[in-house]
């Protein structure tokens, strides 16, 4: 259980996300759902609902009106992953498994030179254990939750492309 929500900032707010919680905003308002994510100027959640029809809702909690917010469970691994795609559009990638290992490597190169930390997760890159890099490597194959770390590695990878005339970019995917 927490209170005083909106002064917590970014590295409490974390602790939250891909949990189930209540959130309690004004007197009597009470909202359920997964948090997939804290706005980090506003304050704000957002929370995923997973419907019985196989859809999903999501509602946005405005952060000055938040009293308390509550977990009411942990994610399992699946529903973690159903999270991690509730908002990102499905893609296909059709790339050869030689040019996505080429492109992995080389964006993972370019984060090491930029000292930035990143390792593999099987197919996947994933940056100081807080976002993950998947096929084909792009700016906008990003995905975290921490807007700030979001932004910069994907101006980095953006900043790789346009170095490098010979990489294809987004564009062939």
């Amino acid at each position: 259980m927490q209170r005083g929500w909106p002064l917590l900032g970014p590295l409490q707010w974390i602790r939250y996300v891909n949990k189930q919680v209540k959130v309690t905003a004004g007197k009597c308002e009470e909202h359920r759902g997964w948090l997939l994510t804290v706005d980090p100027v506003s304050a704000s959640l957002i929370l995923v609902d997973f419907r019985e029809d196989g859809g999903t809702s999501v509602q946005v909690v405005m952060g000055h009106a938040v009293e308390e917010v509550q977990v009411l469970q942990e994610a399992d691994e699946e529903t973690a992953d159903r999270l991690r795609a509730s908002l990102l559009p499905l893609r296909t990638c059709n790339l050869d498994p030689e040019e996505l290992r080429r492109r992995r490597g080389g964006v993972q190169s370019w984060l090491q030179k930029n000292r930035v930390p990143v390792e593999e997760e099987g197919d996947e890159l994933r940056v100081a254990g807080v976002l993950t890099i998947s096929a084909p490597y792009g700016p906008e194959d990003c995905c975290s939750s921490n807007q700030i770390i979001l932004d910069r590695i994907q101006k980095l990878i953006q900043n790789m492309i346009q170095l490098q005339p010979d990489h294809p970019g987004p564009s062939s995917s």
